[in-house]
C-alpha cells in the first residue's frame, strides 16, 4: 500500500539546516495495523507527514496504492489526500463551531456529495463509534475521548484506503485512549490499513508491526 523510497527530509531556517529524515526506505502492506515509535525529536511524526502527503519530503519518492504521490501536482495531491486517506490527530482537529455530526459531513461535501448523502454517511460513521446521541453536540460539549471518537468517524467516513494516526491518545486518559485502540483494532479487523505514530508501548500491543525511528533513519 505505501513504498517510501530513501525518504530525506531537510528543515531550513535562515542559515541553519537541519536534517530530519535520512534515508528512510520502507514498505507498508495494505491491512497492515502499523505503529511508529521513537523518542521526541526523532521523526516519527515527520515520517508520517510525508507518507500521509501532509508535507513533501525534500528528496524520495512515495508511492501509495500504485501511485507515484510525490510527483503529483499540488491539486492532485490535495484530491488525493481528500478521497483516499483519513487523518486522526491529537488534538482531534474538529471544527469547534460544527457539531459532530457537521464535522464528519465537511470532508464528504467536499468530496461533492450531496447534503443529504454527507449527512446519511456521517450518521452511518457515528453509529459505528457508538455517538449518534452526540450528533448534535459541538466539539467544546463533548469530553476529550467522544471529539477523538468524532475524528474517527470523520476520517473513515469515506472508506479511506489508509488511515494515519499522529499520537491519537496522547491528550486522553487510560479509558478513553483504550476505547480508540479498541475501535482501530474493530477497523484493522474490517482489513482496515493504518499507520500510527504513538510513544506508548502497551498501545502497539495490537499492531502487525513496529516501526523504530532514531535520528531520522528505521532502527531494529
Amino acid at each position: 500500500m505505501i513504498k517510501a523510497n530513501n525518504i530525506t527530509k531537510t528543515f531550513k531556517n535562515a542559515a541553519v539546516e537541519t536534517a530530519v529524515l535520512k534515508g528512510i526506505t520502507l514498505e507498508i502492506k495494505s491491512g497492515e495495523f502499523v505503529a511508529i515509535m521513537g523518542k521526541s525529536g526523532a521523526g516519527k511524526s515527520t515520517l508520517m507527514y510525508q507518507m500521509s502527503l501532509l508535507d513533501h519530503p525534500t528528496t524520495g519518492s512515495i508511492v501509495i496504492d500504485g501511485i507515484d504521490a510525490t510527483a503529483l501536482d499540488t491539486n492532485a495531491r490535495t484530491e488525493f489526500r481528500l478521497t483516499k486517506l483519513g487523518y486522526i490527530f491529537q488534538d482531534y482537529a474538529l471544527l469547534p463551531e460544527l457539531t459532530a455530526l457537521e464535522n464528519i459531513m465537511v470532508p464528504l461535501l467536499m468530496q461533492g456529495k450531496s447534503d443529504e448523502e454527507s449527512k446519511l454517511i456521517a450518521l452511518e460513521s457515528l453509529k459505528k463509534i457508538d455517538l449518534v446521541h452526540r450528533a448534535d453536540n459541538l466539539p467544546s460539549q463533548m469530553s476529550g475521548g467522544e471529539q477523538q471518537r468524532v475524528s474517527i468517524a470523520r476520517a473513515v467516513a469515506h472508506d479511506p484506503k489508509i488511515l494515519f494516526a499522529d499520537e491519537p491518545t496522547a491528550n486522553l486518559d487510560n479509558v478513553s485512549s483504550q476505547a480508540v485502540i479498541d475501535i482501530f483494532r474493530s477497523l484493522h479487523k474490517q482489513g482496515q490499513t493504518i499507520v500510527m505514530v504513538t510513544h506508548e508501548k502497551e498501545y502497539t500491543v495490537h499492531c502487525d508491526r513496529v516501526i523504530h525511528i532514531s535520528d531520522g533513519q528505521v532502527v531494529v
